[in-house]
């Protein structure tokens, strides 16, 4: 990268670091000019002894927007025209605080909508930075904070959208140390995070404190929802006693609106159980099929699990203990059932590091590399030239690949190994090794550390998209 290269990211830095200061700027403005147009509440005119009285008969008398400024009236008019609604739930609602726990995927839809409705304290809590790989799904972000905090970028977006809310940004990954005193401040918590150790620690956290859980969860195109510990409603940990029973969707792919729907409805939760209207999930969870454009509501899951060791009749998990609990350990256990084959470490001549292997692409040698990643993993990015066989079909390709590979060796000679393993991490490869030394082909190599190396040690412009 040349010097002229170099400066005009700079610049392009400063622009997006200016733009975001502006935003910031914008918003503490509309919400200074908000509070200039809401002014004071209007004093009460009737007397408090025949206010006592029309509220024993039923009759109430009336206030200013039933309690709402006039611009609380006119940004929710929409809301108070419903009649299972109306001004005593978009009060409620303005009288609640929220924590989402992510601002992912579901944590975007979760939070902008909640701001827009009127939530009255909104805290955002996410301990990573904004990805260029995040804006397909994540719509609470914008290119401008890419590489910036996700807390600050989300916080933004909400008050861009609504200046009269409170938003409270915790810019840490919530962790058995922390966790407690983050979610005691708020009366509703949502998760919108990826991980089972997540998951349980803020259930954990939960029931300690006594707070509703609005939980969605998604994996590829398929998404789920439930209510947890409310109103007598189980917790996760009575459904999933044992992490091996969950999935954490960190390592698939997912596709953008996906989680947008599942966050809508944890949006829509948060909100009845704000201002007891309707029915929330308690006991019950939504199953979302996005292929086929199917909802399934599961009307009974588990019941609270009397043996349960946080909710349960005779629970053992303190606040001191959740304090000093290991949740990614707990959570890592889940492999424990399903332990990875055991495989005998490779010989040294079996393997070959990414920068060796681009020595000999250069050398123009002939030999022939086998990309074992799965097709759809192979069509979005390869290194030229190479061939693909996913792992699960290699055994059964083995006897064409022997034909494939006697022209190879023919031309080589003997003077280098003619086939080469690559995968995304250099784990399925070494399993390919493995398979073709049982079935007499001694001379292929593991390429270390797969195309993630790749990209890291030889290749900084290869695809990156994990």
């Amino acid at each position: 990268m040349g010097a002229g290269d170099g400066r005009t990211e700079a610049i392009m830095r400063e622009i997006a670091s200016l733009r975001a200061q502006r935003d910031e700027l914008d918003s503490r403005i509309r919400f200074f000019e908000f509070q200039l147009r809401a002014g004071g509440a209007a004093p009460t005119t009737l007397p408090p002894s025949l206010s006592t009285k029309l509220d024993a008969m039923g009759v109430h008398a009336a206030a200013a927007g039933g309690g709402l400024s006039p611009d609380m009236v006119r940004r929710y008019s929409r809301h108070l025209l419903l009649p299972d609604f109306g001004v005593q739930g978009q009060r409620r609602l303005s009288r609640s605080s929220v924590l989402v726990v992510g601002a992912g995927g579901l944590g975007s839809a979760v939070a902008l909508y909640l701001a827009a409705c009127g939530v009255g304290s909104l805290g955002i809590a996410d301990g990573e930075n904004v990805e260029l790989s995040n804006l397909h799904g994540q719509i609470i972000h914008v290119e401008a904070y890419v590489g910036q905090p996700k807390v600050k970028s989300a916080a933004s977006a909400c008050r861009a959208i609504n200046s009269s809310i409170k938003v409270f940004e915790h810019h840490l990954k919530l962790k058995s140390k922390n966790a407690l005193d983050v979610v005691r401040q708020y009366d509703i918590i949502v998760d919108a995070t990826s991980s089972p150790a997540s998951r349980y620690m803020l259930n954990d956290c939960c029931v300690l404190l006594q707070k509703p859980l609005i939980s969605g969860s998604t994996i590829g195109l398929e998404g789920q929802l439930t209510v947890y510990n409310h109103n007598g409603s189980p917790c996760y940990r009575c459904l999933f006693p044992n992490p091996a029973a969950c999935q954490s969707g960190s390592d698939n792919g997912i596709l953008g609106v996906v989680p947008g729907v599942i966050g809508c409805l944890q949006a829509l939760e948060a909100i009845k159980v704000a201002t007891r209207i309707g029915e929330p999930l308690r006991g019950r969870m939504i199953h979302f099929d996005a292929l086929s454009s199917r909802f399934k509501t599961v009307k009974k899951i588990h019941q609270r699990s009397s043996t349960c060791m946080v909710c349960g009749d005779h629970p053992n998990l303190t606040k001191d203990e959740l304090m000093m609990f290991d949740y990614d350990s707990f959570a890592e256990s889940s492999n424990s059932s399903k332990p990875a084959p055991s495989l005998n470490p490779l010989p040294s001549n079996a393997q070959i590091t990414c920068r060796e292997y681009k020595r000999l692409l250069d050398s123009g040698r002939p030999h022939l590399l086998l990309d074992v990643r799965p097709v759809h993993h192979f069509q979005i990015a390869s290194i030229a030239n190479s061939v693909n066989i996913p792992l699960h079909e290699l055994r059964e390709k083995l006897p064409r690949l022997r034909d494939a590979l006697s022209e190879v060796a023919g031309v080589s000679r003997g003077r280098h190994r003619p086939l080469y393993f690559i995968c995304q991490r250099g784990d399925d490869s070494q399993v390919a090794v493995h398979i073709l030394r049982e079935n007499g082909f001694p001379y292929a190599s593991d390429v270390i550390g797969g195309l993630e190396s790749w990209a890291r040690e030889v290749d900084p412009g290869f695809p990156v998209y994990w």
